[in-house]
């Protein structure tokens, strides 16, 4: 395999001047210029990525860090994120913390011992003050996305959480519900806050709570919002409609659902937020509050390549952006729901 200083021999120039051709670190006169060229083409010489950004203190690498890859709204993201960072001549490290505050410990570990150049992080802990410096002190570039923390420095680009669940809840009100429940996220995570209180706040601007009994968490997974929405509905006197906070749970609410041997939006009405591969197949269709998922991403990234060139942020830039409501068929007016009674409640009782 030919080296730099073969180049040199054949075209008969020093490895500075190679060096600067290849890297177009200097002027070069184009007879110099084109005699390196012709050397490297005669012997197929490909100089050494690693090396070179190794000169340059960059690996020309992003760790993207997501809380669930088994959830089908991050593997959106990772696709997102994967052509984002392609387009500013980067290559994508992707982790997954599983929503486990520990394992995105190890792995923000991992990530400084790699020298990446940036961090794109999906937080699942209160803190991420052990991904602030890299080994040599220095601050690393990092952007936190679709949630905050209380005490970090870092770039945010979220969705205005609080709308989305005062949308979807607000569009249930108009319907006529009032007797309302909720299939959370984790309250920990500001995602999941976010979205419980936006609700909330939608039903105290019509003067109404939203009891106890009728909130759940399903953890932001399917499995676990399938388990708890069967205890909610299974009560003998159910809600009339529900607010599902993340699609992945949705499928799961809808599986409840049928297994119940309920109607949608018969006898229960549903609204969630944020979409995933395959939701638009369902049927009913979900009515829903959605992500500008790819913009967000884009801008992640943008925000992150920036930090990277400045060599971190000048200021904290937090990017908000806005959901919007799709209409869909699940919800239906209060009155033309069936009455909810222990008999109308399904095989589960």
């Amino acid at each position: 395999m030919a080296t730099i200083k073969d180049v040199a021999r054949k075209a008969e120039v020093s490895t500075a001047t190679v060096s600067a051709v290849i890297n177009d670190s200097a002027y070069v006169s184009p007879e110099l210029r084109a005699r390196v060229l012709a050397a490297v083409r005669d012997l197929n010489y490909a100089p050494s990525l690693a090396a070179r950004n190794l000169k340059r203190g960059r690996s020309q690498l992003i760790a993207l860090v997501v809380a669930d890859l088994a959830n089908p709204f991050f593997s959106r993201v990772v696709w997102a994120a994967e052509a984002a960072v392609a387009a500013w001549g980067y290559s994508l490290l992707i982790f997954n913390s599983d929503e486990k505050p520990e394992v995105e410990r190890r792995i923000l570990a991992r990530v400084r011992t790699l020298s990446c150049d940036g961090v794109i992080l999906v937080p699942v802990g209160d803190s991420t003050e052990h991904l602030q410096n890299d080994p040599d002190g220095k601050p690393i570039p990092t952007v936190l996305f679709g949630r905050t923390v209380a005490d970090d420095r870092s770039d945010t680009v979220t969705i205005d959480n609080i709308s989305a669940g005062r949308q979807a809840t607000e569009y249930l009100l108009d319907l006529g519900h009032t007797r309302l429940g909720t299939i959370t996220g984790p309250l920990h995570v500001t995602t999941g806050r976010g979205r419980l209180d936006g609700m909330l706040a939608a039903m105290r601007s019509r003067g109404l709570t939203l009891e106890s009994r009728y909130i759940r968490s399903g953890e932001f997974r399917e499995d676990a919002a399938y388990s708890v929405a069967r205890s909610l509905l299974e009560q003998p006197e159910r809600p009339t409609a529900l607010y599902v906070a993340s699609g992945l749970m949705a499928l799961g609410v809808m599986r409840a659902v049928a297994d119940l041997g309920l109607r949608c939006p018969g006898d229960i009405s549903i609204a969630s937020t944020d979409t995933i591969p395959g939701i638009g197949g369902l049927r009913p269709r979900l009515t829903r509050t959605e992500h500008p998922l790819v913009d967000m991403t884009n801008e992640a990234v943008r925000l992150l390549v920036d930090q990277i060139r400045r060599g971190g942020p000048a200021e904290r830039r937090n990017v908000v952006f806005q959901p919007s409501l799709v209409v869909g068929d699940s919800c239906a007016p209060v009155a033309a729901q069936s009455a909810p009674s222990p008999s109308s409640s399904g095989p589960g009782q």
